[in-house]
């Protein structure tokens, strides 16, 4: 073969690698969907006792919130995240990501009633949209504990140090009612269920991982096969779907 025809050839061979690799590397991400359930006739959530501010607080009919049913059986908050050290994060997922995940006070609960973060990219913005005074009480293990007044309007930034491996609780002294939960991870792939149960979580690597389910009144989501709520799938590129997750009531009595 003369040089020039290998040169050719070599620059043949690197423009069909470039052809190929391109889309076989665009392809190495998955999706993955699912429902979670609850089996049987949902709970009607109880309204809570207001003891504090009646005269604002009083006004939202508040209810309990540790376990939200839909009318179709959707079981809303249950967190599912990926439970594997140094996970690959797709390099738009960090483009995207917002600086700041809120937690408000607002209308004597806090919104959202589970937040998730990455640590070292986001950090918690603690806000207070109500007329009255709030705190936020947390306490995350291994890490530093914070529990800031917030007057009416009032705002504070918090930074994780530590990933924690269940939601912390998050509660107001000032008005006992009121809790929510924040889950600072290593990486961004953590999804909250909207209220009919759905989650997505996008943009996963393909290939093998261990998950994680947790609710706060079940904590590990511990159905079927799934041993403390862990369970591992193989992510294929493109859409995982789950499909629907059954859940026994029983489940969130203990």
């Amino acid at each position: 073969m003369s040089f020039r025809s290998l040169g050719r050839f070599v620059l043949t061979l690197a423009v069909c690698c470039l052809l190929f690799a391109t889309p076989s590397s665009a392809a190495e991400w998955g999706n993955l969907t699912g429902r979670f359930v609850l089996s049987g006739a949902a709970p009607t959530p109880a309204k809570l006792n207001i003891t504090k501010d009646t005269a604002f607080c009083g006004k939202h009919n508040l209810v309990d919130e540790s376990l939200l049913v839909g009318s179709d059986g959707g079981v809303a908050n249950i967190v599912l995240y990926v439970r594997d050290r140094g996970v690959a994060v797709h390099p738009d997922l960090e483009a995207e990501l917002p600086a700041e995940v809120t937690l408000d006070n607002k209308n004597c609960r806090f919104e959202p009633h589970v937040a998730a973060l990455w640590i070292g990219k986001q950090s918690l913005a603690l806000l207070n949209s109500d007329p009255v005074g709030h705190n936020s009480n947390l306490q995350p293990i291994g890490d530093v504990g914070i529990n800031p007044l917030l007057p009416a309007g009032g705002e504070i930034k918090h930074a994780f140090n530590r990933k924690q491996n269940i939601p912390v609780p998050v509660s107001c002294n000032i008005h006992p009612w009121m809790t929510a939960y924040v889950l600072p991870r290593d990486n961004p792939y953590t999804a909250v269920t909207a209220a009919d149960g759905t989650f997505k979580l996008e943009k996963l690597p393909a290939g093998e991982l261990e998950f994680q389910a947790w609710h706060e009144k079940s904590g590990y989501v511990a159905t079927g096969d799934w041993e403390r709520g862990r369970f591992t799938m193989t992510i294929q590129p493109g859409e995982n779907d789950l499909g629907v997750i059954k859940l026994d009531l029983k489940l969130f009595q203990k």
